[in-house]
């Protein structure tokens, strides 16, 4: 049972000093054992909420028994994102200085929507912006120095939803704010566009038919003439297009969008291209790999996640505008209560005006404990290992007999399947990922049913890779001669 504490019930800091340690403690010992856990999640639906009591304690509880029951409790519903065995979707890595500046940040307790509800909050995150700006080789554009700017987003799909307001405005003539739309706008993305696109289309007032899915090419990179020819149809129609997404490493094939190409073209009609680079950007800290972003100094917008591929826990979204008027301009209210002698003086950032939600976080904090943890030199390292564990993988698929790659492999995603068709294909992705020691996921390219493997995790090493490859190809060998590999629900009878 709880105690009643001298001034309530609150956690004293003596108390908070003592449990503060044994949470540290915990996620140390986790991230030892980490890959000797199952990575894929094995509970059955509900198990869960089986697991908790049907009414919420009348008294506090220890705090001992609470941390208990995260391992009672909670841990057999985590699927392992921090495994270095995690190959699915894209990396959602974490890292020691990350969780220290989330919880310094947690601690502080701040509510940065305005400048002066706290300047370091503001000014930090203006700061490490603009570092990285010159840290990836962006455009100078970005810089907060220039009539542009960063901030950082909860995910890319806000960035995008902010984007896709902005460009609304800007084609209006920032009058779709005050009195609606009236069905003529249109939005373009590629086939293999982030569904969140469609989701702002739906969100903006656009409507999902007025978003067009622009064909792509043989490499699933959006075709600038497909492009041109849809917006030439929709102004004949009376339509007016108003904004376009390109893609730098989309989240089925990692396929990169012509920008080069992309870029002239909207300039020419006239329409904001916001630039989503929300895994592959960060591998713009290598100099080697910036050739990804070519043609985005013709960009309107951009965003890349941390929270992805920087050792940055989620969630952070880094998103840039050219011009930061006409996002302001778009997102700006002002109520009475509000005001303030800072913001009038127009001396200041109010980042409020920058995105959806008027409260934000201290998400800067966790970015720049990062950043001076590993420093560029650190970051580049392990991008670089990456994407070398990623290619090698790539060149030991080309070689194998009964396999073949999907699609191009410009970073650390492989696209891969083996040569027996989907059903075969279905059931080694089942089959794998049933046995706790991988977890991949799937798309499909050219209607086909792919294979995803991607290599991003915070500490996945190249015997991690190695393994995953040695049970795939096991894996595939008992299917082909019709065995099914120990431990899987058939083989246990």
């Amino acid at each position: 049972m709880g105690e009643r504490k001298k001034d309530g019930f609150h956690m004293t800091p003596e108390e908070f000093r003592r449990h503060g340690r044994a949470v540290v403690d915990w996620i140390a010992d986790y991230y030892e054992r980490v890959e000797s856990l199952p990575v894929l999640s094995r509970v059955e639906p509900g198990d869960i909420r089986d697991s908790l009591p049907t009414e919420p304690p009348t008294r506090g509880e220890s705090f001992e028994t609470i941390l208990a029951d995260l391992d009672r409790c909670i841990l057999p519903g985590i699927t392992h994102w921090q495994s270095p065995n995690f190959f699915a979707f894209f990396p959602s890595n974490s890292s020691g200085p990350s969780v220290l500046g989330e919880l310094l940040s947690a601690g502080l307790g701040v509510q940065g929507m305005l400048w002066a509800t706290s300047p370091a909050c503001t000014e930090l995150e203006t700061h490490v912006l603009d570092w990285l700006v010159d840290m990836m080789g962006l455009p100078g554009k970005f810089r907060s120095d220039g009539i542009g700017g960063g901030v950082i987003q909860d995910t890319a799909s806000g960035a995008t939803l902010t984007a896709l307001l902005t460009a609304r405005e800007r084609a209006t003539g920032y009058r779709g704010n005050e009195k609606g739309l009236d069905g003529r706008l249109v939005a373009y993305a590629s086939s293999q566009t982030h569904s969140s696109v469609e989701k702002a289309v739906r969100i903006a007032g656009l409507g999902r038919e007025n978003l067009r899915d622009v064909e792509v090419d043989e490499r699933f990179a959006m075709r600038p003439d497909a492009l041109a020819a849809r917006i030439r149809e929709d102004r004949k129609e009376g339509k007016i297009p108003c904004f376009v997404c390109g893609t730098v490493g989309t989240t089925s094939s990692n396929a990169i969008d012509p920008l080069p190409k992309l870029g002239p073209l909207c300039r020419e009609q006239d329409l904001w291209l916001h630039v989503d680079g929300a895994m592959s950007g960060t591998a713009a800290l290598c100099p080697e790999f910036r050739h990804i972003l070519d043609g985005l100094e013709f960009a309107d917008s951009y965003c890349f996640n941390p929270h992805k591929w920087m050792f940055t826990n989620f969630d952070c979204d880094c998103f840039f505008v050219a011009d930061r008027a006409a996002l302001i301009r778009t997102l700006s209210v002002l109520p009475e209560y509000l005001r303030n002698q800072a913001t009038e003086s127009g001396a200041v950032i109010d980042y409020r005006d920058w995105g959806i939600p008027l409260g934000r976080r201290f998400r800067s904090l966790k970015l720049w404990f990062v950043i001076r943890h590993y420093g560029l030199e650190g970051l580049q390292h392990h991008v670089r290992e990456h994407v070398r564990l990623a290619q090698d993988f790539a060149s030991r698929v080309e070689n194998a007999e009964r396999f073949e790659i999907a699609a191009p492999a410009p970073l650390n995603l492989v696209c891969f399947r083996h040569v027996g068709g989907d059903e075969i294909n279905e059931r080694l992705l089942e089959q794998l990922n049933q046995s706790g020691k991988v977890y991949l996921t799937h798309t499909k390219l050219d209607d086909k049913f792919t294979l995803r493997l991607c290599v991003g995790q915070t500490h996945t090493e190249e015997r991690h890779v190695l393994q995953a490859w040695k049970l795939i190809q096991e894996t595939a060998a008992t299917i082909e001669d019709g065995s099914e590999p120990e431990g899987s629900p058939t083989s246990r009878g």
